[in-house]
């Protein structure tokens, strides 16, 4: 590590122990720089067998052990001196000897039950690795092989005493072929779902601990699986996927965002006596765990009642009842706590875990219909996932109506005219129709934000999955709603769920030695009702 004995014994907390190894090493009779060359090689590197001292031996042990320098990297930097209570400034990102020797103090600590094990499901000691970490990578891996490309370049100019050129140098070729091979065979490279404006938000809100130096659906444990109390307001306990990989990808919580360091951060409310003003604070797992939150039940409670007030909290990971007194921070919404999927079933407190997992996947599986239908019993976030979607054509701009066509809708704003394109039955990644139908008419005034046409599954500017129909569960003609299955022919023939489907077709044709290839569907020795 560049540091003498006497250096290493000022800089730790229990230097007997440190003696007391050293001495257990001098009753083996290392008295040589041999001998400990051969007593590290042993520790650390030999596989098995008793290795004789040699130059290689040496030169093999400085090229893997000394010459590597270990980067942190920023947000490692940040983790251990939060958790060895260090001062190195956060642009020193490389491993140095006082972490080393930090370290060691604090595992022989906890060799005496000081301090405590850190819980590897917690989400303070996990992050977020985003797509920009993923292209960063990549990037990397093309600059390595652009390298190795210069220097066979250059190898081969020399062999053959050519001058290179900087064009024949640097070429992009392996950063193109890089970035290929990434967007088209990484596992979690994935087409954007378009089923329905639902899916698109769901599914750029997914995290996965799939994917390479992750885990795999057969060997991750039911440990990682499980919810764990630092999910809570971040990670949505229902909304997961089903089957083998159940547990290993969910969707973040409906306010959750991904902070800075890579962490997924929660919204609260600070509460403070000294002033009425209401600040909202985002934080990060390893902060909200040393404040008292009060849960979603405690939202409206009356500051005027002198009367103490005992309200559910949340507090390192426990739930407890504590006087409205005690709170520090507060929830801002009842459904902060789930998913955008989840936030969509009506009365999900009174629904069972499997079946509310069930609905939210279930609604993502719902086609766009052919006439949509708002639903009677919501949520009231109907209106914003649709807004958020960005399938419905919103007013950026106050101004009349001038004319409205098929495929646009022109404005007269501040003495310009301004076209507004609409979607007309386009495909979508999942063969779903995508259409933009008006909703304003021509020599109207519109403001900023108005809804000017409806996308698919949205009607006036809300989602509109399915329709509303009338069940009821009741017998007929002996048997039960279990044994029997009653449909109305009604949702056939006037279209009640009919939905359009779209798909591509190719044809190709070639020019052969006989001439052009046509397209025709006239097929000679066949009768047309043949075909």
């Amino acid at each position: 590590m560049g540091s003498n004995l006497s250096e290493i014994l000022e800089n730790v907390c229990y230097p007997e122990i440190f003696l007391s190894f050293l001495n257990d090493k001098e009753k083996k009779k290392i008295r040589s720089k041999e001998n400990a060359i051969l007593e590290f090689y042993r520790q650390f590197s030999c596989v098995g067998g008793d290795p004789v001292f040699s130059e290689s031996l040496c030169k093999e042990l400085h090229k893997k052990k000394f010459q590597q320098r270990c980067e942190l990297g920023r947000i490692g930097r940040r983790n251990i001196n939060q958790k060895l209570n260090l001062d190195i400034p956060q642009n020193n990102t490389f491993l140095l000897p006082r972490d080393i020797l930090t370290a060691a103090d604090h595992l022989i600590g906890m060799k005496f039950g000081m301090g405590t094990l850190d819980d590897i499901n917690h989400l303070k000691n996990k992050r977020i690795r985003s797509v920009a970490d993923l292209l960063q990578d990549q990037f990397g891996l093309a600059l390595v092989r652009l390298e190795n490309m210069v220097r066979g370049t250059l190898c081969g100019a020399i062999r053959h005493k050519l001058i290179p050129t900087p064009q024949n140098l640097v070429t992009s070729t392996p950063l193109t072929t890089t970035y290929e091979s990434f967007f088209g065979l990484h596992p979690l490279s994935q087409v954007l779902d378009q089923t329905n404006p639902l899916t698109q938000i769901v599914h750029g809100r997914k995290f996965s601990y799939l994917g390479p130096g992750g885990l795999t659906g057969r060997t991750a444990s039911f440990r990682i699986r499980d919810i764990h109390p630092s999910y809570y307001g971040r990670i949505c306990p229902i909304d997961t996927s089903e089957g083998i990989n159940v547990g290993l990808i969910g969707s973040l919580a409906i306010h959750a965002r991904i902070g800075s360091w890579g962490s997924i951060e929660s919204p609260f409310y600070e509460i403070s006596e000294r002033s009425k003003r209401i600040r909202m604070l985002y934080l990060s797992p390893n902060r909200d765990e040393y404040y008292m939150v009060g849960t979603g039940n405690s939202l409206a409670l009356n500051r005027d009642i002198q009367e103490e007030q005992i309200v559910p909290a949340r507090y390192r990971q426990e739930f407890l009842t504590i006087a409205w007194e005690q709170v520090h921070l507060r929830s801002i919404f009842p459904f902060q706590y789930f998913s955008i999927g989840a936030s969509l079933i009506p009365f999900i407190e009174h629904n069972d875990a499997n079946r509310a997992l069930m609905s939210s996947n279930m609604q993502r599986q719902a086609v766009p219909l052919s006439r949509s239908e708002k639903c009677i019993v919501g949520t009231g976030l109907e209106r914003q996932v649709a807004l958020d979607s960005g399938v419905s054509a919103i007013a950026e701009h106050e101004g009349n109506i001038i004319s409205i066509h098929t495929d646009k809708i022109i404005l007269f704003v501040n003495g310009d005219t301004l076209s507004i394109p609409l979607t007309l039955y386009q495909r979508s990644n999942k063969n779903t129709c995508m259409h933009q139908k008006h909703q304003v008419q021509p020599g109207k005034y519109i403001k900023r934000g108005q809804i000017l046409a409806d996308g698919a599954a949205t009607v006036g500017g809300e989602l509109a999955l399915g329709k509303n129909v009338l069940v009821a569960y009741m017998s007929w003609e002996g048997y039960n709603y279990e044994d029997a299955v009653l449909i109305s022919e009604r949702l056939v023939y006037e279209d009640i769920f009919t939905s359009f489907n779209i798909r591509k077709y190719e044809i190709q044709t070639y020019m052969t030695s006989h001439g052009s290839e046509r397209i025709t569907n006239k097929i000679p020795h066949l009768e047309a009702h043949l075909l």
